[in-house]
């Protein structure tokens, strides 16, 4: 194990555990023999996940630190001691289209989580969960050619336009100018600093799959989608996919995997590793689903729906992904099972 960057039993910060991506790749930390602490803003609210992870994987592998506010001074001191990995999940609540209120304060928390890891002395790999949207914005009406050395400027333009700040479309550019501006300052921090561990980037699209505990996390944001299509049933149409427009997708367990894989590969240095597996849109949610469930009614497809033809450079991530897996990138078909397995029992 001693090519490894980060040896087994060693302890990593997960910031924002609690979500849908945060808590997959704790699982998937734990699941490859490492101890996990954390970040939430309450305790109480999520002692949930203490009990989940011993159920799963034995007491003492896993505990909470409680981070109530990200922008307070020293916030991620304490949680950071001991640690020789992080994964930067959490971020800012996207409910406001003002990038006045949201993109300042994101790369502001960027900023003190390197700070705070660069003063733990025991820290050599951190990781940042950014997003497709730091790239480009996919909906199907442009084509774009996804690679490391591209940012999704357009995006921070479009934020910044003139008032008035309203609608879930402003949200969404404000929302992929945070995670550009985000990944951006971070690499820029870096460069500059030059801190002793090594900094990485994870940027995915749409995360398919089931919620790490459905009863306790729900089904928010893009898990809602299967859902929404369940609770339709004939009468659902692609437009019932709120939010959604053409783009790709990642079953959530691979995203996760290639979290641990840009924290343990001592080869994974200075790098942007795209979590893209296949484009998808509303009509193959639905034909997919038919496909599933021969036997229920999931509406109709829309004609001559937009699809997603941006190419991206994966590769690289698909081969680390089989490295840490045994396997490339999971199906659509099946993250939609067993997203779908679970909302029906």
């Amino acid at each position: 194990m001693s090519d490894l960057s980060i040896q087994p039993g060693s302890l990593v910060l997960v910031t924002g555990v609690n979500g849908f991506i945060g808590s997959h790749i704790a699982d998937q930390i734990l699941h490859h023999g490492y101890r996990v602490r954390g970040t939430v803003r309450s305790i109480a609210k999520d002692q949930w996940m203490n009990e989940h992870f011993e159920k799963k994987y034995g007491p003492g592998k896993f505990e909470l630190a409680e981070v109530p506010d990200m922008l307070a001074s020293g916030a991620f001191d304490k949680a950071m001691k001991g640690a020789s990995g992080l994964a930067h999940v959490a971020t800012p609540v996207m409910t406001s289209p003002d990038p006045n209120l949201i993109i300042p304060p994101t790369v502001d928390i960027m900023i003190r989580v390197l700070e705070a890891a660069a003063k733990e002395p025991e820290m050599k790999r951190v990781v940042l969960t950014s997003s497709s949207g730091a790239c480009a914005s996919l909906d199907g009406t442009q084509v774009f050619a996804i690679n490391s050395n591209m940012w999704n400027e357009a995006s921070i333009e479009a934020a910044y336009a003139p008032p008035p700040y309203e609608g879930m479309a402003r949200i969404e550019k404000v929302y992929h100018a945070s995670k550009t501006r985000q990944e951006q300052e971070a690499w820029k921090w870096v460069r500059e600093h030059k801190p002793s561990f090594v900094f990485n980037a994870v940027l995915p699209n749409a995360n398919i799959g089931a919620p790490l505990d459905p009863v306790h996390q729900g089904y928010r944001s893009t898990t809602g989608w299967i859902k929404i299509a369940f609770e339709k049933g004939d009468q659902l149409r692609p437009k019932d996919f709120f939010g959604l427009s053409p783009q790709y997708f990642v079953d959530v367990r691979d995203n996760a995997a290639l979290h641990v894989a840009a924290l343990i590969y001592p080869d994974v240095e200075g790098e942007r590793l795209f979590a893209f597996s296949e484009p998808f849109n509303g009509n193959k949610i639905i034909r997919t689903l038919k496909k599933i469930y021969p036997d229920r009614e999931f509406g109709e497809e829309e004609p001559n729906a937009a699809t997603e033809r941006s190419t991206v450079a994966n590769e690289r991530a698909e081969e680390l992904l089989r490295r840490m897996t045994g396997h490339g990138w999971t199906s659509f078909e099946d993250s939609i099972r067993v997203a779908a397995k679970e909302i029906t029992g």
